[in-house]
């Protein structure tokens, strides 16, 4: 797995990186990575029995033969061109996400209609991976998407926004870097996430049954609900320095003291998100 220093990201606060996609790979890897450490053997089985399958995913040029993998794959497959430089994987890009606004009373409703929307597809995905009788290809596919979009949903950026395309409107600085291309989104999809996993103990490892259960408790919705809650309370709100849905400046600042603060809340959401996959892998698959 490619990941930065986390010596670097310690004594500087800063990572400097290529805009990504969505979560970037260290945060949906160690989503998976967490959630390969909490499922059931029979479980870790039957999803390396589907990854041997990936050549049926019909994409060559990304792979998704390991969790590592194919916690990427779903955004790998947006840069895939055919012989006409068009991208026929441009449909899946609503899939990614949610427009919930933070400003508004939470509802699915809208954001979803058509079942265009990250939540919606993560419960499509995780029915067709536990029906035994769908054709494999299928359920291979399901069980890449899945393992990345419950990832998506626990960056609050996907869960939530106020009009602003999910931050990427809004431009920023991260401590003292800064570049006309930063912006909030790209801060809460790579650098920060980068910065919140690389401290503290490593977020990958067997978690107590209780912590398990208690965390990966309720449905999809509600960990919409939790992470559209995130987006407003802390994404929003330190961004504009206060009220999340007062004005927002022409360039939000996060200083080092407010990337510190933020730490805690962005390892809880990894954490989450890797307990909850966990969850909905056994479900489906166990």
């Amino acid at each position: 797995m490619k990941r930065l220093l986390p010596l670097l990201a310690a004594l500087t606060a800063l990572v400097v990186a290529s805009p990504a996609s969505a979560y970037w790979e260290y945060g949906h890897q160690t989503i998976a990575e967490i959630a390969w450490a909490n499922i059931k053997p029979v479980t870790r089985t039957r999803i390396l029995a589907l990854l041997r399958q990936q050549k049926l995913l019909g994409t060559p040029q990304c792979k998704a033969g390991t969790i590592d993998d194919a916690a990427v794959w779903a955004d790998c497959i947006k840069g895939i061109k055919d012989a006409d430089g068009k991208r026929p994987f441009d449909y899946t890009g609503p899939w990614h996400y949610q427009d919930v606004n933070i400003c508004q009373p939470f509802d699915l409703v809208e954001p979803c209609k058509d079942g265009n929307c990250v939540s919606a597809q993560i419960v499509r995905d995780a029915k067709i991976l536990a029906d035994r009788h769908a054709p494999t290809a299928d359920r291979v596919r399901a069980l890449v998407f899945l393992i990345h979009f419950v990832g998506d949903l626990h960056q609050p950026l996907h869960a939530g926004e106020k009009g602003d395309k999910g931050g990427n409107d809004v431009k920023a600085d991260y401590g003292t870097y800064t570049a006309s291309r930063l912006n909030l989104h790209s801060i809460w999809d790579g650098y920060l996430a980068e910065r919140a996993i690389s401290t503290g103990p490593s977020l990958v490892h067997r978690y107590p049954a209780a912590e398990r259960a208690r965390i990966a408790a309720g449905s999809v919705t509600d960990w919409s609900r939790e992470s559209w809650q995130v987006a407003r309370d802390a994404t929003y709100a330190t961004a504009v320095g206060g009220d999340p849905c007062g004005p927002t400046p022409t360039r939000a600042k996060l200083d080092n003291a407010t990337i510190e603060r933020l730490v805690p809340t962005v390892r809880l959401e990894v954490k989450r998100g890797g307990l909850r996959l966990a969850k909905m892998l056994d479900r489906a698959l166990g």
